[in-house]
């Protein structure tokens, strides 16, 4: 009998998107079994891939392209896609992402290009809601950068805009909401994939301001800046997520309105995760390292969630903890004999996973 199988993997980060990582799998699987019915998902967590991951399977139409200010203000190409369902996909990355950058610009890069993707959105009369994916940012401005591409201004004691950057908040004296964009109708979901409120020692400057290239110093001056934000603006950031992209979700969810939610649940809840898997026979999932972590809150560990009874196979670069109970773990680096190799072709050790799998649970034909 056809075996039904659902591919929903998460990306190789610096090696393969998570469709190319679904597409080798089930090259491998069906050199065994051909003839079963393979449902491809590639899935992300809210950050880099989450347009490939919504937009894999979509017309070429639906992916919209714009030049926007990257994050240290020269123009980028960015894209934003809008489904047919109404849902406006932004994926931050795009437009301020730190690889953007050709020297990190922890005091003065900008989210303004990810407001100018945010206000194209919100104007296409086909959006009925906008999710913003938020991940892999260059900036730790608390998204003021977005929030004056869609109209905000923040000014200091003279009435004078501040320039952009986090570091410039410390002077931030008053914040103009007037000429702010309207939103969607049915509104707008910020999909995070940490819990950092906005300050303190757990907060976006402390934990992800070095990985934008902040000194101790510049950390504790991004931190005051951004505390600075919330007092103006009269509320707290202690909220899990307020943190996820140097604040963004912060100062959108406090001055444009909408909701947090988990960014591999919802990403997986719209490429169709919940409908396909109970009635499979199998889900394989994936990433580039499956450890203790990958079970909470990620993209395998929703995908685990969602499963239920059903079996699950993981797949990944390197494993290194046992995997759940009934839970099937290939690791590509055993596979190919070293990290190195597997790094070297990914594709085709993914698709030796795929094929090993199909011998594993049905019988090669």
């Amino acid at each position: 009998m056809a075996l039904r199988v659902v591919i929903a993997p998460d990306s190789f980060k610096g090696s393969l998107d998570a469709a190319a990582v679904a597409e080798a799998i089930a090259a491998g699987w069906r050199t065994r079994r051909p003839d079963d019915v393979l449902a491809l998902l590639p899935l992300a967590d809210g950050g880099e891939g989450t347009l490939e991951a919504l937009g894999h399977d979509l017309p070429a139409e639906c992916l919209r392209t714009a030049t926007v200010g990257g994050p240290d203000g020269r123009p980028v190409t960015a894209h934003w896609l809008l489904r047919p369902d109404g849902t406006a996909v932004v994926e931050l990355a795009t437009a301020a992402g730190l690889p953007q950058l050709d020297e990190p610009d922890p005091l003065g890069a900008t989210t303004h290009g990810v407001g100018e993707l945010l206000a194209l959105a919100a104007a296409d009369p086909g959006t009925r809601r906008i999710m913003l994916g938020l991940g892999g940012s260059a900036t730790t401005d608390g998204g003021t950068g977005a929030l004056t591409a869609l109209g905000a201004r923040f000014l200091d004691a003279d009435g004078n805009a501040l320039p952009p950057g986090g570091g410039a908040l410390a002077r931030l004296a008053r914040v103009d909401l007037s000429a702010l964009v309207e939103g969607p109708p049915e509104g707008v979901e910020y999909l995070v994939d940490v819990t950092s409120p906005l300050l303190g020692p757990h907060g976006a400057a402390a934990v992800f301001g070095p990985q934008k290239g902040a000194s101790p110093a510049q950390v504790a001056e991004l931190d005051a800046a951004l505390a600075r934000l919330a007092q103006v603006l009269g509320a707290s950031g202690d909220e899990p997520g307020s943190g996820a992209a140097g604040g963004t979700s912060f100062g959108l969810l406090t001055c444009w309105g909408g909701r947090m939610v988990s960014g591999s649940a919802t990403v997986a809840e719209v490429a169709g995760l919940g409908a396909a898997a109970p009635g499979a026979d199998l889900v394989v999932t994936g990433e580039g390292r499956f450890d203790s972590q990958s079970v909470r809150g990620k993209v395998v560990g929703n995908v685990l969630d969602v499963a239920g009874r059903t079996p699950v196979a993981v797949v990944a670069g390197q494993v290194a903890t046992d995997a759940p109970p009934a839970v099937t773990a290939l690791s590509l680096t055993a596979l190919a004999g070293s990290a190195e190799a597997s790094m070297a072709d990914p594709a085709r050790w993914l698709g030796v996973a795929g094929a090993a799998l199909a011998e594993r649970y049905g019988s090669p034909r």
